[in-house]
């Protein structure tokens, strides 16, 4: 019998016997019938490997229970069961930290596999059998997830932020809600929309992209839903439209905010109904396709100037992420720029060039504000050029032309004995440092509650406190300022 002990927590009976049933012979299994129950068996401890836990319970239901949990053991792993019906709630659930979700009804190898799988795995690589991992200063402690997505898209993931971002994703995918993607233009929204189609059970059916900006108002109604023969002129045949054409798949609406209001009016019925009509069309056409949007407006002033419908957002808004910027996530330059000149060079046909430390300084000083599509621009361009010295003086004069806003990177550019894995290191521990501060200090200095904020265990928080040297007021000295972390 295997070491992980289970806490099955359900108010049926024969759901809980099921279960066990299951089970048993690979777990120690334990069983509460209500919320309150297994509450009390989570106080007597030691605390289970795995709490599986049903969403819909009366009294203290299954969202309240999971809350009530990780406020004991924030690093508690737990499985959720659901009815299909309950999509907003599994998005609560994975929003409070539930690891993971089963629907109801299910078989004993689908049990068996979200458990092994919870069990297993971190939360960020439950569903990535084929994850690519990369390390280009190996021994320096760090680890960078990166996913090959097509021939030119990739994500990566080297900074705190983006991990957790990754580990979202990796939730969210499961579950088919619509997800809102925000950030600025050029930080990644469509790569992370072709993960979340790629991690989900959509992955073999096709991913679209419609930009809402492209096109004028008619021609992208058109584009949206088609056309029968003779709907407009020059209409001569019948045309699919992009849902029907994302059937079963996804589809991925860029900048919804600059769709027109008649149109959202309209996207707005086939997000209810699941349904509509081609351009001249009579026949209702029903579509199974999962939306997922995207946009760089500010959302609520949007709403608030009524360029954006505010019962749209919150039908497109079931799970939002935001994606940081790239000056905000410095730490993952040296990555970035070593994976786009690996890909690039590659097709291009050409030996990747090296990246000496003088032209890493300048792109760590560099705001760049079209985030990740200028930095690959710049790689190209380096490239082309075969001159890094060309590419240094022309980076250094936009520095200098932004100079008072540009990042003080202090000891990080004395001399390095290491070179550009100090760097690295350097970077990384500065903005770990930096994340943990925000943490502790959003959640009150309460540091269980910091670390699931921060999707790490209890444990490794407070090493990582006593890494930095961070501490609290509470604590007699002051706490680390913002100021000491790049």
């Amino acid at each position: 019998m295997r070491a992980e002990s289970i806490l099955i927590v359900d108010d049926e009976a024969s759901v809980l016997r099921y279960t066990k049933t299951v089970l048993i012979d690979h777990y120690r299994v334990e069983t509460a019938g209500c919320g309150e129950e297994a509450l009390q068996r989570i106080h007597r401890g030691p605390a289970p490997s795995l709490i599986v836990l049903d969403m819909a319970m009366p009294g203290m239901d299954g969202l309240e229970t999971l809350a009530k949990c990780k406020q004991i053991y924030p690093e508690q792993k737990v499985l959720m069961m659901s009815c299909s019906g309950d999509r907003n709630k599994v998005v609560q659930a994975l929003k409070l930290g539930a690891t993971d979700c089963l629907h109801k009804p299910f078989e004993p190898p689908q049990l068996k596999g979200a458990v092994r799988r919870v069990l297993e795995s971190s939360a960020a690589e439950a569903e990535s059998a084929d994850l690519d991992r990369v390390n280009p200063n190996a021994g320096d402690g760090s680890q960078v997830v990166v996913e090959n997505l097509d021939e030119d898209l990739f994500f990566l993931a080297a900074s705190p932020v983006m991990k957790q971002i990754y580990a979202q994703v990796s939730l969210v995918a499961r579950v088919d809600v619509g997800v809102l993607l925000l950030g600025e233009s050029g930080v990644g929204k469509e790569v992370l929309a072709r993960l979340i189609h790629k991690v989900s059970a959509r992955a073999r059916k096709p991913f679209i992209k419609v930009n809402c900006a492209a096109l004028p108002s008619e021609l992208l109604e058109s584009e949206l839903f088609g056309y029968e023969a003779g709907a407009f002129t020059g209409a001569n045949g019948t045309k699919p439209g992009k849902f029907q054409l994302a059937d079963g798949g996804t589809i991925l609406l860029d900048e919804i905010g600059e769709m027109s209001a008649a149109l959202q009016a309209k996207l707005l019925h086939v997000l209810q109904d699941g349904r509509f009509f081609r351009l001249g069309g009579r026949t209702n056409i029903k579509v199974n396709a999962r939306i997922l949007a995207a946009t760089n407006v500010d959302v609520q002033k949007a709403i608030a100037e009524r360029k954006l419908r505010e019962d749209l957002y919150y039908r497109l808004s079931a799970f939002t992420i935001t994606i940081p910027p790239l000056r905000e996530r410095r730490e993952e330059i040296p990555w970035l720029l070593t994976h786009y000149m690996k890909s690039l060079a590659a097709t291009f046909g050409r030996d990747p060039l090296p990246i000496p430390d003088a032209l890493l300084r300048e792109c760590l000083r560099y705001r760049w504000p079209g985030n990740l599509r200028e930095l690959g621009n710049f790689v190209k361009r380096y490239l082309v050029l075969q001159d890094d010295r060309v590419i240094v003086d022309e980076l250094r004069a936009k520095n200098q032309e932004s100079r008072g806003v540009e990042p003080d990177l202090g000891n990080m550019m004395a001399p390095r004995p290491r070179g550009l894995k100090a760097l690295v290191r350097t970077l990384k521990d500065d903005a770990e440092a930096k994340e943990i501060v925000r943490a502790l200090e959003q959640a009150n200095w309460n540091r269980k509650l910091a670390a699931a904020n921060l999707c790490i265990s209890y444990k490794a928080l407070l090493y990582k406190i006593k890494q930095y040297g961070i501490l609290s007021e509470r604590e007699g000295e002051p706490a680390l300022r913002r100021s000491d972390v790049v």
